[in-house]
């Protein structure tokens, strides 16, 4: 079948919603469809990997944050027997509605996250949410979640409740194979003086549009911990919003305590999972559904600590593979954090039994194979 992935972010960017469209395309791409992405097309997009798939990055008629509208997709779209369009994606989604009203095309709706936000953005995303995301919704064929638990604390509650048939589970996976437990890099642990060091890991995006992640929360946190040398919290990832984060570390007297590595390639990212003692991911509301960086520290046989969010603690189950805090705790977290810190034992159990987790359900394979078989579903 000719399959179109259609998506506001892919790589080289980094974001949740581009890698499950990048990996979803590489499944479906290796089991004989002939696939191709649509995306955005914005600056510093620099990418040479041979793909077994094709990827348009389209130039938007009008772009704000990763939205972007892309009427361009009109002419395009109809030549494929299936869409799948991952949402959020402002201006794609309504174009692809638009679309839908003029032509017969089979929708197929992987509904990533509510979306929330603050300020005038906050307000036009409740508008949105209440008159637009409906009507895109009655256009889809089947909708995708990535987990039952947050569609029924999301804004698709009530449809489940209506539509249940219409919904089908598959969660977002990770690349076991390159996420894995192994021994920590001489080169890294030396170049940011690790060596007997506590390791907490962030992972994440420090721009605008991944407010949500909880970073000042995680600096407010280490901060009951600066009296110890022994702690180090290692913060991957890059955006615009960066050196306000660390001007607040600073600001607090973490200078050495927080280190601030950037954007890491995604070849070297694996081998900082296999820096850490543990993860973190102390975001702050349900803009995180899932949480891929989870799963990609529990193949590493890292143990985690993460907000106790819909959807989130469905990938990380309590006092098994990591703990789960109060969203936007600071006490909650520092609290989390020096369990795991003085308890090494349990924290390697947590590790291990995080790792046969994600064999047993997380791994792209298994993903793949359930969204063809959704997409066979759609066609019949």
């Amino acid at each position: 079948m000719k399959i179109a992935e259609v998506t506001s972010t892919f790589p080289p960017y980094k974001a949740g919603i581009g890698n499950v469209a990048y990996h979803n395309a590489w499944s479906l791409a290796a089991l004989g469809h002939e696939v191709t992405v649509f995306t955005p097309h914005y600056k510093k997009i620099k990418s040479t990997e041979e793909l077994p798939f094709t990827v348009k990055r389209l130039r938007p008629w009008f772009k704000y944050g990763n939205a972007g509208i892309l009427p361009q997709l009109w002419w395009h779209l109809p030549k494929f027997d299936v869409i799948h369009l991952h949402y959020p994606f402002f201006g794609g989604a309504e174009t692809i509605y638009f679309l839908d009203k003029i032509k017969d095309i089979k929708l197929i709706v992987t509904y990533h996250m509510d979306v929330v936000g603050t300020g005038l953005v906050a307000k036009f995303f409740r508008w949105h949410t209440q008159y637009v995301l409906p009507k895109i919704l009655d256009r889809a064929d089947k909708i995708i979640v990535t987990s039952k638990d947050y569609a029924q604390r999301s804004n698709l509650q009530e449809r489940l409740k209506i539509e249940p048939e219409k919904f089908f589970e598959i969660p977002c996976g990770v690349n076991h194979f390159l996420f894995k437990p192994r021994p920590k890099d001489k080169e890294l642990m030396k170049k940011y003086d690790l060596y007997g060091k506590k390791v907490i890991l962030f992972v994440g995006g420090l721009d605008k549009a991944h407010y949500f992640k909880g970073i000042n929360i995680l600096i407010q946190a280490m901060q009951n911990f600066s009296d110890s040398d022994k702690v180090r919290c290692l913060i991957v990832g890059d955006g615009e919003l960066r050196s306000s984060y660390q001007s607040l570390a600073d600001s607090f007297g973490l200078g050495k305590k927080l280190i601030f590595a950037g954007f890491i390639e995604d070849n070297m990212l694996p081998k900082f999972y296999n820096l850490a003692d543990m993860f973190v991911l102390p975001s702050i509301d349900k803009s995180e559904a899932f949480g891929i960086v989870a799963l990609e520290a529990m193949a590493s046989g890292v143990p985690v600590v993460a907000s106790d969010l819909p959807g989130v603690r469905s990938v990380v189950d309590k006092k098994k593979t990591g703990l789960l805090v109060k969203p936007g705790s600071v006490d909650n977290l520092v609290q989390m954090l020096e369990y795991l810190l003085s308890n090494s034992k349990i924290a390697k159990q947590y590790g291990q039994n995080g790792r046969k987790k994600v064999l047993e359900k997380y791994t792209w394979d298994s993903v793949g194979y359930k969204l063809e078989n959704v997409i066979k579903s759609c066609c019949k």
